[in-house]
């Protein structure tokens, strides 16, 4: 029997690509595309929550969310993300990663659908019962990103690990792309059904009483693939690095891996993992967690952090970039859903054009590059392209001009993509052991929220207080200190999760 045979730990390290792999990669992708379709389709409503709900008669412009109002519904989600992220993330080393992973699931199909139905009719009710379903949609959501990574990690054989994970994260980018194109279909729909007339021509019938299905609607559509992949998440294993690492059930971890590595395993050999990784186990607060991971998960929160300020910043208020450079066209000359349809249209076409292109470039390239390279690039080119943006700021806004800046904005979210933001989805779930591998991972992904909600509530008042330009500059600065703190993050291609994490020796794994 050849030695891997001996180790179940091995035999997952060196296991080729099986249909196993595959399945998992989509069970886990489609509570990501979930998480990113739930997160992001509200920056597309939000104008059309402002019209219906905020209509000020006599007014010369459409009604708009109160700046509070608007932050609180863009950003209420992040604040449920955050705090679900570190309770999974816990609750995901104590418990088991599967026996968690279909409750966040069960979650974030309830509270899409409640998101829709929020109660009342008058603008305070609505609000008031929207940012509550929303924080704790946002609490399900937290809960996908420690478990789906960590998930991933413990399956993947070390040779393509990292595209494993990263094709988890990638659909993320589809998320974002289905926000926009449902959005598109609805509004299409609703316009054609129900025309009005341009608010600039009759201000109060530009908006017609059924736009306030079309929101509802889009939001509960989010439910769809989340309830679609409930029944073969439920019947996923728990993973052996779990099972016999942590609750020391080396019967089950066998029991399991014959079924993922389709061979039949002896509990005897989960046994031997137990002897060859260390017994030291030290905890999150401990000295020893200190000196080995302590600046290995300073690099990874910090990085997150950075990343998500300038990443949901502009994905949440690309309206308004595009208002102010004048890609959208003046909100009076549009009914309330022919506004939806503009915007879901200009988002719908930087997914295509560079936020789902980069999530696959990393796919494709991060297990022949590493993560630092990819990481340490991506931040390099959203910081040049950020400059380019602000520095010939008035040059863009020139009718002329536009596609230039659209073209070059895409690069930014491109390099994000293939970048940053797959990668500091990935690292956490390599470099931690496995007792403290979903916390450490719920924490990076914590102050990576943490960072979405001062973009998410700061980047529109930023942007009145000193202009677009100096934001974009704001946020090119962010993207360079990022770049500098991923130096403290070590590079995890092709090694083991255990000779990453110090619990064994690389020769021993």
């Amino acid at each position: 029997m050849a030695k891997q045979e001996h180790s179940i730990l091995e035999a997952l390290d060196v296991k080729k690509v099986t249909w196993y792999h595959v399945t998992t990669v989509i069970i886990s992708g489609m509570g990501f595309f979930t998480d990113s379709y739930d997160l992001f389709v509200i920056s597309l409503v939000t104008k059309l929550l402002g019209r219906i709900y905020y209509h000020n008669p006599g007014s010369s412009s459409p009604g708009s969310l109160p700046d509070g109002i608007s932050a609180a519904v863009s950003g209420v989600a992040f604040a449920g993300t955050f705090i679900g992220q570190i309770f999974f993330g816990c609750l995901g080393d104590k418990l088991g990663r599967k026996r968690v992973y279909g409750l966040t699931l069960v979650i974030m199909t309830v509270c899409s659908i409640c998101s829709g139905f929020s109660l009342g009719s008058d603008p305070k009710t609505v609000m008031v019962t929207l940012c509550f379903f929303r924080f704790w949609l946002g609490f399900g959501i937290g809960g996908d990103y420690p478990l789906s990574a960590t998930i991933m990690s413990e399956y993947a054989n070390k040779s393509t690990r990292g595209a494993f994970i990263a094709a988890v994260f990638a659909m993320q980018g589809f998320g974002i792309l289905a926000a926009g194109c449902v959005s598109l279909l609805v509004s299409a729909i609703f316009d054609h059904q129900f025309p009005s007339p341009a608010y600039m021509v009759d201000p109060a019938a530009s908006t017609v009483p059924q736009a306030d299905y079309v929101w509802r609607i889009i939001l509960m559509l989010g439910a769809v693939p989340a309830l679609l992949t409930y029944y073969w998440r439920a019947k996923m294993p728990e993973t052996a690095r779990y099972t016999s690492l942590v609750a020391k059930d080396p019967e089950k971890a066998a029991s399991d891996m014959s079924k993922v590595l389709d061979v039949d395993i002896e509990a005897g050999f989960a046994k031997n993992d137990q002897a060859r990784v260390s017994s030291d186990e030290f905890g999150l607060f401990s000295k020893k967690f200190l000196r080995r991971h302590g600046l290995h998960l300073l690099g990874t929160a910090t990085t997150w952090f950075l990343l998500d300020i300038a990443f949901y910043s502009q994905n949440l208020f690309q309206k308004d970039i595009f208002t102010t450079i004048g890609w959208l066209p003046s909100a009076k000359t549009m009914n309330a859903i022919q506004e939806l349809y503009q915007i879901a249209k200009a988002q719908t076409l930087i997914a295509l054009c560079g936020t789902v292109p980069g999530y696959w470039f990393t796919v494709a390239l991060i297990d022949w590059m590493g993560r630092f390279k990819i990481q340490v690039l991506g931040f390099s080119f959203m910081t040049a392209c950020l400059i380019g943006l602000a520095i010939p700021y008035h040059h863009w806004t020139l009718p002329h001009n536009r596609i230039g800046f659209v073209v070059l904005y895409s690069l930014t979210f491109f390099f994000c993509n293939f970048g940053p933001n797959a990668t500091t989805f990935i690292v956490p779930a390599e470099i931690f052991p496995a007792r403290l591998r979903a916390t450490c991972h719920g924490i990076s992904a914590a102050s990576g929220k943490a960072g979405a909600m001062v973009g998410s509530f700061g980047f529109a008042a930023l942007v009145k207080a000193v202009g677009m330009r100096t934001t974009l500059l704001i946020m090119a600065g962010i993207s360079f200190v990022g770049l500098l703190f991923s130096f403290l993050v070590p590079e995890p291609n092709g090694k083991s999760l255990e000779e990453l994490s110090g619990e064994a020796e690389p020769e021993k794994i």
